[in-house]
């Protein structure tokens, strides 16, 4: 037997698969920390202060005291925040629908391949690019009901001239025609993303048949961007329902509180009124509004998936 010319290293024990993996995840945390630092204090704290502030009542320059749920029971009772809700979806959907209808119209025409398409494109886009201050005040100038070359043009066609913003009846359509000019461009890059990924194999077979190019479009075209559709409704409908720059710009909630959206209201109650408690109500009434649309339209989105 040969001697022992050096001490023997002492072998390290293998450590168990999940030993080692779990000492990884226990690394992995302390990577994670700068983010959930991030996310509680600019979004889970400023929540929890809302909320804390809705059950009191405070306004600034006076003692605060806790009320509990009397905010609350006094929304349910005051008669000009009930009428912000219908009058803000109805808002909501019109900006929904005529941007939807004309952004894939546009869609449409855009697909087709015609000289100078890639420049009309970049024109057509410009609108959504364009700073919503800028735009309200273009628009004002465009509806005043002497000066404003909307009601010359309707004039020049036999129409009558209309007050358009300055008008009750008419001030909800005046805004909408904001937002559609805004943001049917949106839309169209949306849908023209959808046009783009389609499969070309059912349109050969449907000429074979000999579809006409509407039995195309209804029975190939629409159901195959309908998710892509969705997608657009849905980013449509989050952003007008919390629209507040156009609508404070142009009309600041009037004539009277006929623009008054839900949006309109808390800012007055917040920066106006200095009633923070009761502003903060309006806020988690809002907040639950949003989710309760938003989780309707996911739910829609998830039933128009191509596979399941």
């Amino acid at each position: 037997m040969l001697p022992l010319t050096g001490k023997l290293r002492a072998a390290r024990p293998v450590q168990p698969a999940r030993h080692r993996r779990y000492s990884r995840q226990r690394v992995y945390i302390y990577f994670l920390i700068p983010a959930l630092i991030g996310i509680f204090a600019i979004i889970i704290f400023p929540w929890l202060f809302t909320i804390w502030m809705s059950m009191n009542e405070w306004q600034i320059g006076m003692n605060r005291s806790f009320v509990g749920l009397a905010n609350f029971q006094m929304l349910a009772t005051n008669s000009r925040f009930l009428e912000t809700i219908p009058r803000t979806l109805y808002f909501t959907l019109l900006s929904i629908i005529a941007p939807v209808i004309l952004g894939m119209f546009a869609a449409e025409v855009f697909h087709q391949r015609f000289p100078l398409r890639g420049l009309l494109r970049g024109i057509y886009v410009l609108p959504m690019m364009t700073t919503p201050v800028a735009i309200a005040l273009v628009f004002i100038m465009m509806y005043h009901p002497q000066l404003g070359i909307l009601n010359y043009l309707l004039s020049q066609i036999g129409l009558p001239p209309q007050l358009w913003i300055y008008d009750r009846n008419t001030v909800i359509a005046a805004l909408v025609l904001v937002e559609t000019w805004q943001w049917t461009p949106l839309v169209m890059l949306i849908v023209l993303g959808g046009l783009a990924a389609l499969p070309t194999e059912p349109y050969e077979s449907a000429l074979i048949d000999g579809a006409s190019r509407w039995d195309m479009y209804r029975y190939i075209t629409l159901p195959l961007i309908m998710p892509f559709l969705m997608v657009a409704v849905i980013i449509r409908a989050i952003d007008a329902i919390k629209s507040f720059d156009i609508i404070f710009v142009m009309t600041q909630g009037g004539p009277g509180t006929a623009s008054e959206t839900i949006n309109i209201y808390l800012y007055l109650q917040a920066f106006s009124f200095f009633n923070i408690g009761h502003a903060s109500a309006v806020v988690v009434v809002f907040f639950v509004i949003i989710v309760a649309l938003a989780a309707v339209l996911v739910a829609a989105r998830e039933r128009l998936r191509w596979t399941r």
